[in-house]
């Protein structure tokens, strides 16, 4: 039973980084359907769900992988937990250096680096307390959270807390400046909530376990995901929701969704025996890191690398690949779409010949 519903979590988890790759790697950024754009700052679009969905399977799959250790913060478990957040975090700073090596410039926050500090923070949170104390522990992260942006500063762009603490600490030249301003989106003091985001994915596997049957489980991610949603909603109207501040009612809104939507995957899979039509994110779902890595490398190559077109003017290979050959037959939007699911569909036959060969990769 509890091999079937890994698979769940195998597909949402390939499911995830399917999108994240789409999303990431459009054409062109000015055309981009709105769905596969992120809020302009308070909201969430699809696009939202991602980020948040990929730290909700890492506590998941926690619940079922921790296990090993026993109860307890055990050498060997803090062992393998700071292992894979320094390995982790190295790797995202690497992605965040390719490929020209700005050290002088280098953002020391990522995607990668959000995954190492909120996985390491709440692997020993789980190993030192019960189920129940982390419940109270979530709830204090959230509404500490909470105080810590409203009574720091301001709930905009320019006045938050999280942009304060990360000129600081860092400087505006190792943090994101794609808002117009330097602020990090996945800068250091949001990855308190982020925590959380970690911890509900961990108590769904507990849940998904704990329900005897697969069907009580559904039932119970369902009636509880619906809770967070309404939550979610009800704490936006004094707390918004905020991906790049990662509000506290942005984790619960998002936890909830993630709930329902893994309830969805448990019924099709497990009840109706639906399975073929998710196997290429089986592919996508177990080797995860790797595939995120490539995809950011090969941006960064073709992004890098130069052709000359038929004019004779010699452009980037990205640019040439989007304009030249896409744009012609399909316009600018939907080419810039077709460019992000060619790379999807790379990345995929690569996972395939790694499931196929029994290669999986893993820190």
């Amino acid at each position: 039973m509890a091999t079937k519903r890994l698979l769940a979590l195998d597909v949402l988890r390939g499911l995830t980084i399917a999108l994240m790759i789409l999303v990431n790697t459009p054409g062109s950024w000015s055309h981009v359907y709105a769905p596969l754009l992120h809020a302009p700052w308070n909201g969430c679009t699809p696009t939202d769900l991602v980020f948040p969905f990929f730290l909700f399977i890492v506590g998941a799959s926690m619940w079922y992988s921790f296990k090993k250790y026993g109860k307890g913060l055990s050498s060997t478990g803090l062992k393998k937990v700071f292992k894979r957040f320094v390995l982790i975090y190295l790797i995202g700073l690497f992605l965040n250096a390719f490929p020209n090596f700005d050290f002088e410039n280098l953002r020391v926050y990522g995607v990668l680096e959000r995954i190492a500090i909120a996985y390491a923070l709440a692997a020993i949170l789980c190993m030192k307390f019960d189920l129940k104390q982390l419940i109270y522990a979530s709830i204090i992260l959230l509404l500490g959270y909470w105080a810590i942006i409203h009574f720091g500063g301001t709930y905009d762009l320019e006045g938050n807390i999280v942009r304060k603490v990360d000129l600081w600490l860092v400087g505006e030249n190792h943090i994101y400046g794609g808002y117009g301003i330097p602020f990090d989106p996945e800068g250091l003091v949001s990855s308190i909530p982020a925590v959380v985001t970690v911890l509900l994915g961990y108590f769904t596997g507990s849940i998904v376990e704990r329900s005897g049957s697969v069907l009580n489980g559904i039932k119970k991610l369902i009636f509880i995901g619906i809770g967070l949603v309404i939550l979610g909603k009800i704490w936006d109207l004094g707390f918004p929701i905020n991906k790049p501040i990662w509000s506290s009612s942005y984790v619960v809104y998002t936890g909830g969704l993630a709930m329902l939507f893994l309830a969805l995957l448990l019924w099709l899979i497990d009840v109706k025996e639906v399975k073929k039509i998710f196997i290429p994110f089986i592919h996508f779902g177990t080797n995860p890191l790797f595939i995120y890595v490539l995809s950011g490398m090969i941006g960064g190559i073709l992004g890098f690398m130069k052709v000359t077109n038929e004019a004779g003017d010699t452009v980037r290979l990205l640019r040439y690949y989007y304009t030249d050959i896409l744009v012609p037959i399909l316009g600018d939007l939907n080419g810039s779409l077709a460019y992000a699911i060619s790379h999807v569909v790379f990345l995929w036959l690569v996972a395939y010949i790694l499931y196929k060969r029994k290669i999986f990769i893993k820190i």
